[in-house]
Order: C-alpha cells, then structure tokens, then sequence
C-alpha cells in the first residue's frame, strides 16, 4: 500500500475491511489511509509513537503512554485492526478483548489488581488518594465475586464487561 490515497487499491480497500471484519465501511478506510498517511511523517509504511504523540487529542489521553504500546510500529493494516476496537460496530467481545490489552501490560494473559490500580491511577491522577482508589477497586471487584488477589483473565473481563452496555466510540471523519 503506497503513500497517498490514490494508491489505495479495491483490492486493499477490501483486504482492510476483512482484515478488521468489517467495522468500517469502504469510505471510512478510505479516511482513515489519509490520516494513517499523514501521521506516517517519514513515509516508512509505519506509524512510531512519537508520531501518535502528534496528535493532539491522543497526546492528553491519560492512556496514552499504555496506548502505545499496543501502537508503536503499525502498519496501516494494523492501524484499522486497532482502531476497529472503536468502531460502533465492533462487537462487545472485540472491544473487551481490547481493554483487556490495555490492562494486560507485560502481556502474559492475565491481569493482577495491581494492573487495574495502575490504570485506575493513570485515568484518576491526584484526583483521589491511593487508598481511595484500592477501596473502590476492591469494592468493584468484591461485587463482581472476585477478590484483590484474584489474576484475572481474558474470560473474567468477559464476565464482568459482557453485561455492561460498553460504548467505546470515536468518529472516523469522512469527507
């Protein structure tokens, strides 16, 4: 796939699109091939991190720094398969199986309350106490039948997101 949307065949439009099981219509690949070429400054065919950290709304994200783990190096096939987590219409599996991702930061395939508290520490800053915040995730944790020394899996945030009505959106701008 080249550098400019004019480079952007049916055939990879549609490969994308099956790649990311259809979470984005044609136009909306189209869009996201133009930014994907925009942010790839060096025209390498892969977005860094400091080349996400461009971007001004992921920039004060306060997951940012988690985020690009899971973004530093994509290609643009990789780029729609990430941001697909977003689309509304991406299944509530696909989205769960994406925050456990982000949670899961040595990637060993489970996630400790610690794991949790350091994300709840990134999205929460000095707005609440330490202690605040091991109260509350371990009363969310204590209703949901788990306890603080619990390693959960893939299948426990399916159990404990499934029924949560998760709305993770972001609009792809289409011209």
């Amino acid at each position: 796939m080249g550098n400019t949307s004019s480079m952007l065949t049916q055939y990879d439009i549609e490969e994308v699109q099956q790649h990311c099981n259809y979470t984005f219509t044609q136009q909306e690949i189209v869009s996201l091939y133009e930014r994907f070429c925009q942010l790839d400054r060096n025209s390498s065919g892969f977005i860094t991190a400091d080349e996400f950290l461009s971007l001004p709304e992921f920039a004060v994200n306060p997951l940012s720094l988690r985020l690009l783990r899971l973004l530093d190096g994509l290609n643009f096939k990789e780029f729609v398969a990430f941001l697909s987590a977003f689309s509304p219409r991406a299944t509530l599996q696909h989205k769960i199986e994406f925050i456990f991702k982000v949670y899961d930061t040595d990637c060993n395939g489970k996630v400790s309350f610690n794991d949790m508290l350091d994300v709840l520490r990134d999205l929460t800053g000095q707005f609440i106490s330490e202690h605040q915040r091991e109260q509350v995730l371990a009363h969310v944790l204590e209703e949901a039948g788990y306890k603080k020394d619990s390693l959960f899996v893939l299948a426990d945030f399916m159990k404990i997101l499934g029924n949560s009505g998760l709305k993770m959106e972001v609009e792809v701008p289409v011209d």
